[in-house]
């Protein structure tokens, strides 16, 4: 890892830049594939999923025997942690339903809120080394709390043509209806097209890889919406001498063995947790099963310095950090500064992946410092907020002279005419 040593602001964008490529790097590739599934559809979809996954498909439909099959794959215990797991993201996402709100805002003129689902979303489920059934929970469940009528789900097979069994048994959980077995840019190219086997949504969700995040951004263009530009995974943790040093060099190292492209960064106020952590990063380091992975993302990370609270603070919002861990002395004050994070974890028994699996809270969260005007995945990405009104005459009537004044000012007659002619007919009455 770099160690920096009081950073001046000036510099702070050049120390905190992401290893990724620009879209511009990637655009072309995923254009190129996009244009070829809308063109050619599944036969273009199955050209990819050979080139890029290995195995060539027929069919890329899961079937209810592979789905039951899957089944009696999954263990008793990790049946049972997905059951806790699937229990508090339910309880948290269902809390955050909201009732209709109406008000008169004028005598005779009603105006109402209400919130409808999107009727056809589409998951995205990184498969490769890392199966993410967990982001299968994070997105089916409030999309079914939402009432949400189709829910497609697209992961990677593997080189035999299967799907992870515990991403089959976490979807028919939590009532995803469709299950196809295509990842990468064809996979969001063939839900925001449609194919003859794949259907077309109204909005793409998941996280993935620098190539998925470009494709959904291409996908916005095309029509249909995205939850996030959510990239690499990446967690920014702060903490001060009362840090324990294991503990945060165990939540870094937890993200960076997604990918080679995920970055970590410690911020401290403390030289001494600086060193500390840094030892106990590469003695944990030697142990883990994905140190490959680990061990290149560590080597794009920082270790960080400075002075105090408030430069460090300054620093975590100019980053804007998907994870934000926070272990100090001074909690109170990062809690209520925070302005740009997609999640939040505080004390030092609050690991990251409590939220990557079972606290209740989504993981699906803006990266890239996207989250300086993103929210991270909620029950609100599933639905639509609609508005209402209805006015009665004597709404009309005390409304209809200030629309008319403010149309004629922009030069819009038949706008004013619309409400003159309503209230000529009343005044005949």
């Amino acid at each position: 890892m770099n160690k920096i040593y009081n950073p001046q602001p000036e510099n702070w964008s050049e120390i905190l830049k992401r290893p990724t490529q620009s879209f511009n790097d990637i655009e072309e590739t995923v254009k190129g594939i996009f244009k070829e599934i809308q063109q050619k559809g599944d036969q273009a979809v199955i050209k990819y999923t050979s080139l890029f996954d290995g195995i060539t498909l027929d069919n890329f439909t899961v079937t209810n025997e592979e789905i039951q099959t899957a089944t009696t794959l999954v263990s008793d215990e990790l049946k049972e942690a997905i059951a806790i797991a699937k229990d508090n993201i339910f309880k948290f996402h269902n809390a955050q339903q909201t009732s209709k709100i109406e008000i008169e805002t004028t005598e005779g003129v009603q105006c109402w809120q209400e919130k409808r689902p999107i009727s056809k979303v589409g998951l995205y489920i990184p498969g490769g080394s890392a199966p993410l059934f967990s982001t299968v929970l994070m997105l089916a469940i409030p999309a079914k709390i939402a009432g949400c009528n189709d829910i497609i789900l697209c992961t990677p097979p593997n080189k035999e043509g299967k799907i992870n069994p515990a991403i089959l048994y976490a979807a028919q959980l939590c009532g995803v209806t469709k299950i196809y077995k295509t990842g990468g840019i064809q996979a969001i190219g063939a839900m925001t097209y449609g194919t003859a086997s794949i259907d077309k949504v109204y909005k793409i969700f998941g996280p993935g890889n620098q190539f998925v995040t470009v494709a959904k951004q291409f996908a916005s263009q095309q029509g249909v919406a995205i939850d996030m530009p959510a990239g690499p995974s990446e967690l920014l943790v702060f903490a001060d001498e009362t840090a324990n040093p294991s503990f945060v060099a165990s939540d870094l190292l937890s993200q960076a063995e997604h990918g080679k492209d995920s970055q970590v960064i410690l911020v401290t106020t403390s030289k001494n947790i600086l060193n500390d952590v840094e030892t106990e990063i590469y003695k944990q380091l030697e142990k883990l099963p994905r140190k490959e992975i680990a061990q290149v993302a560590i080597s794009n990370s920082n270790l960080i310095f400075v002075d105090n609270d408030t430069l460090a603070l300054d620093l975590i919002n100019e980053y804007g950090p998907e994870h934000f861990i926070i272990c100090a002395k001074n909690e109170n004050y990062f809690v209520e500064k925070i302005e740009n994070a997609g999640s939040v974890f505080i004390g030092n028994y609050t690991p990251e992946s409590a939220g990557d699996y079972a606290s209740g809270t989504n993981h699906t969260l803006p990266t890239n410092g996207y989250s300086k005007s993103y929210s991270g995945v909620n029950l609100d990405s599933f639905q639509k907020a609609m508005t209402f009104q209805k006015i009665s005459k004597k709404g009309i009537q005390n409304i209809g002279k200030s629309i008319e004044i403010m149309a004629e000012a922009e030069g819009l007659q038949a706008h004013k005419n619309a409400v003159t002619l309503r209230l000529n007919e009343l005044n005949k009455a």
